[in-house]
Formats: structure tokens, C-alpha cells, sequence
């Protein structure tokens, strides 16, 4: 990958920093606003709080513009898509934000780079794809954390490599593990190992809940808010232009040529990228109409901890973790001695600053970490996640006789794979070649089914309604013996 300097960039005006025009929406739910606003900024995260200023960027959109690509949302896909546009096919996008660079999915997450697509394992994949398949897929896993790695070695964006650790919560958990464990080292040559509850507890993490865990070899945590302000300077640095506060308010396709109208004017395009996440409006394009369900994950920061609360927590390792629960817990200890950790939320935008899920989270570290009772807070936050009715994410041309194309779905695992998200977009739209036999290369996103729902533990076969119920269910099934 051609090596920029982010602190050089040619004809870019460095004082050039768009100001928010309204404030943060705590309230805010995609499935009820028409779109995700104009210029709001950003949420509270831990992210945005420690990340510096936000960088420079080319304004919003003022006047109309006739350009080659548009890219729809500067989060993480976005940005690397322009990325690799500009790099290896001499594209240079324009990119179109609603509201701030990586204003949504892309600074709400827990920072958790894994080696996974989607939410299903591989076991999974055997047995909705076949085997073949499922290695194909494993090795666009490998393929997407290779992609990572190199994308973000000259960003300074806190990584904490060596792997992920997947606790087991309950004694059932473990013979579940222990299988996937074998086939992920048998069968895909992924060395995946398993440890019992002590050792996990005394030797890496005193989560009082693990009865276990296996270690697998990829995994790294980042700081994703110098990460997404690393990727929105290199894409600037090649000659990428990114308009804040110019959400697309209406879309026409006349002759092929797509004509995108926000509120400083209409841009041009031959063809356009969505890259929304779970901030995807119902009514950007109708191709994506009812083809995600966004759901609410809520994360909280403490204070830095002390050396001796992390050694009494026998706090080991700084390694990405999450539980096997339905409703997951994902957790680390941050490079400043912060315990960061995450979980399910409301199911309404309206709902989602009520203090009772924040506090939901706190009774949960609580239970893994009892001797942090009464450790302060300093960042409570919650974000849309893009899940797909198969748990499965997409990067796809739905209508080939159009060109506009779409990156989405990752179902909380977009950190590592919007990169290799964002490069196989630019791949579409640059009509390389991908490997067509990947269902998320090859189909639409799905509607919802509910035969593929119950199999896959998927979210909410009745949108909402059945989301509170299955949450229910879940929360029965994660808490019983």
C-alpha cells in the first residue's frame, strides 16, 4: 500500500474544520427518522473524548457537483473504500456525510478487532454453505485481518494485538467451545485453543463468570476514534474529497447517471457506494428498504484504574474479549488502565438514554469484576449496529443494470472487516474481479425469514415487536445454570 503523509496534504486547507450545526441525538432511531440529520455531533464515546480534534475536511456541499464516484457515509467502509479507490484504480471519490466523519457506527463500537464477518461461526457456515464455501470464507477472514494490519500500520491508533479471548459464561458453554475449537484447528488450520476457568481467571482476565475460554490467534483492540480520524487524513492526503453535513435527502437515476440531492445541492454521479451501517435511513435507496434491523449496543468507560485494582482483578492481558452469551459482553482493559465493556441496549432510539441500561452494565461489570463496585464511570454511550436478517454482511451491485452498490450488515464485527468491506467496494466499483461464489459477494441482503432467524438466533423475525420478545427469550436462556 502506497505510504501518504497525513500531515502534508497538498492543497488541502488544514484550517478547514466544519464546526457541528446542531447538537448530538440521543434519541435518535433509523428505523423512525427519515434521516440521520444534517450536522448533529457526535455522541459522547470515550473515542471522541480522547481522539484530538477532529480533522480538516472540504466543507459541506455547496452548490451542485458532477463527479465520478460518490461514497454515501464517511465511516470506517466509506473512508476505506476512498481509500483504495484513489490508491490502486486512481478514483478519487467524493464522499457524502449527514452529519460529522464517522459521526455513527464507526465511533459508538468497543474498539474490538476480530477475525470474523458477520455473527455466525464457522461451524455455522458448514452448515448453511457447505464446507468449501465456509473455507472460502475463513480465508476472506485472514484475507480482511492481512488487509487491517497493513491499512493501519502508519496510524497511531492505540492497537492492542495478540488475539481474542471468548470466555465461556456457564459450564454449558464449554463443550460448545470446545467443539468449534477442534474444527477451527483441524479443519481450517486455525490454531484455536482451549483453557480451563483458573487458568483463565489467575493467568490472563478475573472475570468471575468464566468457567473457561478458548484463545484464538487474531484479534486486536484500537482506539476507533483515531482510527477513523487516521483513515478520513489518508483518504484527504489522496486527494479524497469528504462533505460533512450534506446528507442525501433524495436520489434519482436518470440514463444511468445518479443524481444525489442534499441540502447545498445536487452531486452528479456514475456511480455510488452505500456505506451507511446502521444509520441507514429507510428512505435512501430503495434497495435497502426493510434490509437491515438496527440494534442498540450500549458501552461505559471507567475511570483509570489503579495498578492495584488491576492486579487484584487479575487484569492479565489487554487482549479483546467477549462472552458467549447471545446478548454478548465485549470488554478490555485499554492501553490508560480503563476497564471499557459493552452489551445489548433499549430497542427504541426513545428508550435508549433511559439510565436504567447503562446501569443494566453496570451490574454486569459488577458481577465479572466485584472488587470494581463503586469504580466511577467517566463515558456512557450507545450506537446503532447494522445486523442483517442472515447475520451475514453484503457487498454487493443489487441491480446490475445500475450502478450503485452497498457495503453493509457486519452485525457488530465491522471493525476489522469494513477495511476489507471497503476494498472489495472499490473493487465493484472500479469493475475489478471478486470472488463470486461468496454468498455475500453474490446475494442481496435478505429480507427477513423467520425459518433463517430461529436457526441462526437472528434478531427480531417481527421488527421490534419480536425484538423485545426474542431479547427476553435470549436474556432467559444466557442467565439459566
Amino acid at each position: 500500500m502506497e505510504t501518504v503523509d497525513l500531515n502534508n496534504q497538498a492543497g488541502v486547507n488544514a484550517e478547514q474544520r466544519t464546526a457541528p450545526l446542531k447538537p448530538y441525538d440521543p434519541t435518535y432511531d433509523p428505523l423512525k427518522s427519515e434521516n440521520p440529520g444534517q450536522g448533529r455531533d457526535y455522541a459522547p464515546t470515550y473515542w471522541i473524548g480522547t481522539a484530538g480534534e477532529p480533522p480538516a475536511d472540504d466543507g459541506p456541499v455547496q452548490g451542485d457537483m458532477d463527479v465520478d464516484v460518490v461514497i454515501v457515509g464517511a465511516g470506517f467502509t466509506g473512508l476505506t473504500a476512498a481509500i483504495f479507490l484513489a490508491e490502486n484504480y486512481g478514483i478519487k471519490a467524493t464522499v457524502l456525510e449527514a452529519n460529522r466523519t464517522s459521526w455513527g457506527c464507526s465511533t459508538r463500537n468497543g474498539g474490538q478487532a476480530q477475525c470474523a464477518t458477520g455473527r455466525l461461526k464457522r461451524s455455522q457456515w458448514i452448515d448453511r454453505y457447505g464446507l468449501d464455501i465456509a473455507h472460502k470464507l475463513h480465508q476472506e477472514c485472514l484475507d480482511g485481518m492481512a488487509t487491517f494490519k497493513e491499512l493501519i500500520k502508519d496510524i497511531d491508533c492505540e492497537p492492542q494485538p495478540g488475539g481474542h479471548l471468548y470466555i465461556a459464561h456457564r459450564d454449558r458453554q464449554m463443550p460448545i467451545l470446545e467443539k468449534e475449537a477442534k474444527l477451527l484447528r483441524e479443519t481450517f488450520n486455525y490454531d484455536a485453543q482451549i483453557m480451563d476457568g483458573d487458568t483463565v481467571k489467575r493467568d490472563w482476565f478475573g472475570d468471575q463468570e468464566a468457567v473457561g475460554a478458548m484463545h484464538e490467534p487474531e484479534g486486536i483492540g484500537i482506539h476507533a476514534g483515531k482510527l477513523a480520524f487516521g483513515y478520513h487524513l489518508k483518504a484527504r492526503a489522496l486527494g479524497v474529497k469528504i462533505h460533512p453535513a450534506s446528507p442525501v435527502q433524495s436520489w434519482e437515476t436518470r440514463g444511468g447517471v445518479h443524481y444525489l440531492t442534499t441540502p447545498g445541492g445536487v452531486v452528479k454521479a456514475r456511480s455510488v457506494g452505500m456505506a451507511t451501517g446502521g444509520y441507514t435511513s429507510q428512505g435512501l435507496h430503495s434497495q435497502l428498504k426493510n434490509r437491515l434491523l438496527p440494534v442498540l449496543s450500549n458501552s461505559i468507560v471507567t475511570r483509570p484504574l489503579t495498578d492495584e485494582e488491576i492486579a487484584a482483578c487479575n487484569m492479565h492481558t489487554r487482549q479483546v474479549i467477549t462472552d458467549t452469551r447471545i446478548l454478548r459482553h465485549y470488554y478490555r482493559l485499554l492501553p490508560d488502565n480503563r476497564l471499557q465493556i459493552g452489551s445489548r441496549s433499549a430497542i427504541t432510539g426513545r428508550d435508549a438514554p433511559q439510565e436504567k441500561y447503562k446501569n443494566m452494565l453496570i451490574s454486569d461489570m459488577h458481577r465479572k469484576f466485584p472488587l470494581l463496585k463503586g469504580v466511577k464511570i467517566d463515558y456512557s454511550w450507545w450506537g446503532w449496529v447494522d445486523v442483517s436478517h442472515d447475520m451475514m454482511p453484503r457487498i454487493f451491485q443489487p441491480n446490475p443494470k445500475e450502478t450503485v452498490y452497498y457495503a453493509l450488515g457486519y452485525g457488530g464485527n465491522g471493525v476489522m472487516y469494513s477495511a476489507q468491506a471497503g476494498k472489495r467496494l472499490a473493487q465493484l466499483i472500479a469493475g475489478d474481479k471478486i470472488d463470486m461464489s461468496l454468498p455475500i459477494f453474490n446475494s442481496k441482503l435478505p429480507f427477513p425469514n423467520v425459518k433463517e432467524m430461529v436457526e441462526s438466533q437472528a434478531f427480531a423475525p417481527f421488527r421490534r415487536l419480536g425484538q423485545s420478545v426474542l431479547y427476553r427469550w435470549y436474556s432467559h436462556q444466557d442467565e439459566r445454570p
